[in-house]
């Protein structure tokens, strides 16, 4: 059994200890003789396998991530594993349980949904290290289950299992000079970005429901729906508008703080995350956007600062 670890998987492991990469070297052998090892992680197509850092010289306890295929492993994320005292509140228990019942029905589905995305976000993270490393640095690390877990209770709807995975591979784009890494010069939101636009988006909904109480059936504005989780921003400074993902249809639209009608993009965030990648890597048949560099952070034509028109070049591959 062949068992990968993607380059950003080797990065986390020097920063967290110098015993870590050979433990994790260890553990990619225990995998390769036994890929069920692992337990599930409650995250969709996700195994977890617990690693005692006292085995190892400078190495503290972790928690790594992997998903298993007939031919392959690939570990997706590992980081320190939490100190804490397993949870003995009924209510606690209650949510677990009822997260783990509303897994999809299709395992198969969802493990190939888990690929597409992870290696969607590998071939532009890869492209980035070797191309733009300013705005590769800028990328912050995966958020945590528990994380993931804590937004999806404070939204009240669950977490896709797209973006789980994106999320877990990477918790937001800080951006390389102001400009994030994604079509347009946008950035994927951290968590506490997407739980304020959804407040905000929410609160919004509710003053107009307030007003449609008094109007017509068909004079009634919807400007946000329950289902509809931010995903993206204008810029990494600008959160004034972006895309979301709609938890229900499965299809990326825009919005805005302002309230403008959204318009659906009729993408998936797989299919939205395997063109950024294309573009990139083959630039030529770019459509959309354009990629340029300007120093060593992706800027993306359509959305450049005049000012630095100058100052960009084109990336040709």
């Amino acid at each position: 059994m062949n068992v990968e670890i993607p380059p950003q998987v080797r990065d986390t492991a020097t920063q967290l200890g110098v015993g870590v990469p050979y433990a994790l070297k260890v553990l990619a052998g225990q995998l390769a003789d036994d890929p069920d090892m692992g337990e599930p992680s409650g995250l969709p197509g996700i195994l977890t396998v617990t690693v005692d850092g006292d085995l190892f010289e400078d190495c503290p306890d972790l928690s790594v991530g992997y998903i298993r295929e007939p031919d392959r492993i690939e570990i997706r994320f590992l980081r320190a594993a939490p100190s804490t005292e397993p949870s003995t509140d009924a209510h606690d228990q209650e949510q677990a349980q009822g997260r783990d019942q509303d897994q999809p029905a299709d395992p198969a589905a969802t493990a190939v949904t888990v690929r597409e995305v992870a290696d969607a976000w590998r071939r532009i993270t890869g492209w980035l290290q070797h191309n733009a490393p300013d705005s590769y640095a800028a990328l912050r690390a995966g958020a945590s289950p528990a994380d993931i877990a804590a937004l999806e209770d404070d939204l009240g709807i669950r977490i896709p299992v797209e973006l789980h995975v994106l999320w877990l591979l990477t918790s937001g784009d800080d951006g390389g000079h102001g400009w994030g890494c994604l079509p347009g010069n946008r950035a994927l939101m951290t968590l506490d970005a997407v739980a304020a636009a959804y407040r905000l988006k929410m609160d919004a909904q509710a003053h107009e429901d307030t007003r449609n109480a008094r109007r017509p059936e068909d004079e009634r504005i919807t400007v946000w729906k329950a289902t509809r989780i931010p995903v993206v921003a204008l810029s990494p400074a600008d959160s004034t508008s972006g895309l979301y993902l709609d938890a229900e249809s499965g299809y990326l639209g825009r919005w805005s703080r302002y309230n403008e009608s959204p318009g659906e993009e009729l993408d998936t965030l797989v299919t939205y995350l395997e063109e950024a990648a294309d573009m990139l890597e083959a630039p030529a048949l770019a459509t959309q956007d354009k990629p340029g560099l300007i120093g060593g952070a992706l800027v993306w034509l359509s959305s450049i600062d005049p000012a630095q028109e100058d100052r960009w070049q084109p990336w040709t591959g």
